[in-house]
C-alpha cells in the first residue's frame, strides 16, 4: 500500500485544498483511499471521509505513544490502496522548538513516508527554490520527495518556478495549482466550516479533482509515493490489564466476559452541527470497552435515546446554535432528569458550555443553557487558549481515580465565569502554565480540554462502568 503526505511550508498554504483534491482524484482513478490529519484536528477530518467515503484518523506522537500512532496507522489502513496523510501547520511545527512530536516532520520519520511539500507560489519567483531547498535540507531524516506550487499566475509562472527548483534543488517539482477563491472552503474561528456546514465540500473536491489532473502530474506523485508494509507484531497498550484487551480488538461480548462486566452500557453521543468534534479513536475505545454508541442530536431531538448510561457532549459550535439549543426545552429537561437520576455525563468544550447556566455570545446575548453548573461561557473575539495539554485528577471522576492522567489539547474562544461555588476535580498542565479543570458535579465532568482516550486506554472501561441513572 503506498503512502503520501501532504505538507506545507505554515499554515494557510492550501494543504487542505490539495489533500481532498489529490484524494478525490484517487477515487475517480477506482483507488481505496485511506485518509488521515496530523494532530488535534476535528474539522478537516470530516471533509476527508466525505470525499473517501472511509473514516479519517488524527496522528499525533504527542498525545499518544510513537507504537500506538503506527497501529493506528497499520490499522486504518487495512482494505487501502493508498493512504493521503494532511499535515499540520508548518511541516516542522511541533510541540516545541526543543520538542518535534505533534509535527508533520516526525509523522514522516515515524512512518518512513515520503512528503509532498506545498508552497504558496503566489509572490515568488527563484526564491522559490531557496524555500524548497531549506526544507529539504533541515532535517536529513525527513523525506520531501517532491514539491507542488499553489495559487500560481498561470503556465508561463510555473514554468519559471518549476527552472528553479530543478536547477537549484533535488526536489521533484510536481505542478501547480491557480489561485481560486471558489476552490477554498470558508473559515470561521476555530478553522475550516463543518462539512455539516458547508455540505457542499465534496461537489467543491470533484471540481478540485478535475482541475488537479490538469496541472499535477499524479502519476510521477504515486511513483514517489511510498510502500509502507504493516509490521507483523506491533503490541498497543501493553502496560495494564485494560490496555491488553484494547490490543486484542475484543469483541463487546468477549470484553464483558473477561471484564466481567454482565452487559452493555448504552452511550449517548451528542453528534450534530453544535456537537461535531469526537476523535474516532475515542468512539471506537468506548466500543470496545462493552459501549453501545448511540448518536443523537440536542438540536432537533426531544429526548435522550433509550437506555442511555453514559452521556458524551463532545466539542463543537454550541455558540453558533445557543439560541435552537436554548429553545430545544424538551431536550434540555431530559438531560438534567438524567443528571438528576445519578447518570454519567462527560463534556468536553463545547460540551462544557452546553452544560453551564448560560452561554453569553459575541454580541452579548445571553442563552440558557443546561443549568448542571453554576457557570456560564461567554464567547470572545480572540482566542482564549490554543495547545497541548496534559489533564491530571486530583479526585474521582467518571475517568478514573485519584491520578488518572491523559493527553489532549484545548482550543477555544470562550472563557468560563462562576456564577456560584464550583468544584474542580483536575489539574491541566500547559506548558509551565497550571491551572484547574474539570469541574464536577454528580456524575458529571466536564472541562475545556479534548482528551485523547487512547493516551490511557484504562479510562473508557472506567467512563463505561460508571452507576447509570435510576431505572
Amino acid at each position: 500500500m503506498k503512502t503520501v503526505i501532504i505538507a506545507g511550508t505554515h499554515s494557510k498554504v492550501g494543504k487542505t485544498t490539495i489533500a481532498l483534491a489529490l484524494m478525490a482524484m484517487l477515487r475517480q482513478r477506482g483507488l481505496t483511499v485511506q485518509p488521515f490529519k496530523v494532530g488535534p484536528d476535528f474539522i478537516d477530518p470530516d471533509h476527508h471521509t466525505a470525499v473517501c467515503g472511509r473514516i479519517s484518523r488524527n496522528l499525533d506522537n504527542w498525545m499518544l505513544s510513537d507504537e500506538t500512532v503506527r497501529v493506528i496507522f497499520h490499522r486504518a489502513c487495512a482494505g487501502a490502496d493508498v493512504a493521503v496523510i494532511e499535515g499540520v501547520m508548518g511541516l516542522f511545527d511541533g510541540k516545541s522548538p526543543e520538542d518535534s512530536r505533534g509535527s508533520t516532520a516526525d509523522i514522516a520519520r515515524l512512518l518512513s513516508a515520503p512528503i509532498i511539500l506545498v508552497v504558496d507560489a503566489s509572490s515568488v519567483a527563484v526564491s522559490i527554490a531557496a524555500i524548497v531547498r531549506g526544507f529539504s535540507e533541515f532535517d536529513a531524516r525527513v523525506p520531501i520527495a517532491g514539491v507542488i506550487c499553489n495559487r500560481v499566475a498561470g503556465p508561463r509562472h510555473y514554468r519559471y518556478l518549476q527552472s528553479a527548483i530543478r536547477q537549484h534543488t533535488h526536489i521533484v517539482p510536481l505542478g501547480w495549482l491557480p489561485r481560486r477563491a471558489d476552490w477554498q472552503i470558508p473559515e470561521r474561528h476555530l478553522g475550516l466550516t463543518t462539512i455539516q456546514d458547508h455540505p457542499g465540500s465534496t461537489e467543491l473536491c470533484s471540481s478540485l479533482a478535475d482541475a488537479f489532473c490538469q496541472t499535477v502530474d499524479l502519476d510521477g506523485l504515486l511513483a514517489l509515493s511510498a510502500k509502507v508494509h504493516t509490521k507483523g507484531d506491533i503490541h498497543l497498550f501493553a502496560e495494564s490489564r485494560e490496555s491488553q484487551l484494547v490490543q486484542q480488538k475484543p469483541s463487546p461480548s468477549e470484553f464483558r466476559e473477561k471484564m466481567n462486566v454482565p452487559f452493555s452500557r448504552q452511550v449517548a453521543v451528542a453528534r450534530d452541527a453544535a456537537f461535531c468534534f469526537y476523535y474516532q479513536d475515542n468512539l471506537d475505545l468506548l466500543a470496545q470497552a462493552s459501549g453501545e454508541i448511540v448518536s443523537f442530536s440536542p438540536l432537533t431531538d426531544s429526548q435522550l435515546p433509550d437506555r442511555t448510561d453514559v452521556l458524551y457532549l463532545g466539542g463543537g459550535y454550541p455558540e453558533l446554535h445557543a439560541q435552537q439549543l436554548a429553545e430545544n426545552d424538551a431536550m434540555r429537561r431530559s438531560i438534567r432528569r438524567f443528571h438528576e437520576q445519578g447518570g454519567t455525563i462527560y463534556a468536553e468544550c463545547g460540551g462544557l458550555m452546553y452544560a453551564c447556566r448560560e452561554l453569553v455570545d459575541v454580541s452579548g446575548n445571553a442563552f440558557p443553557m443546561l443549568g448542571l453548573l453554576p457557570a456560564r461561557t461567554v464567547m470572545q473575539s480572540r482566542l482564549a487558549q490554543l495547545g497541548y495539554v496534559v489533564w491530571r485528577g486530583n479526585r474521582p471522576t467518571p475517568l478514573g481515580p485519584v491520578g488518572t492522567e491523559a493527553r489532549g489539547h484545548q482550543f477555544h474562544y470562550s472563557r468560563l465565569e462562576s456564577l456560584g461555588p464550583v468544584t474542580y476535580s483536575a489539574e491541566l498542565e500547559h506548558g509551565d502554565d497550571r491551572y484547574p479543570d474539570g469541574l464536577i458535579s454528580g456524575n458529571l465532568l466536564a472541562g475545556y480540554a479534548h482528551l485523547h482516550f487512547a493516551s490511557n486506554p484504562a479510562i473508557p472501561a472506567f467512563l463505561i462502568n460508571q452507576s447509570g441513572p435510576a431505572k
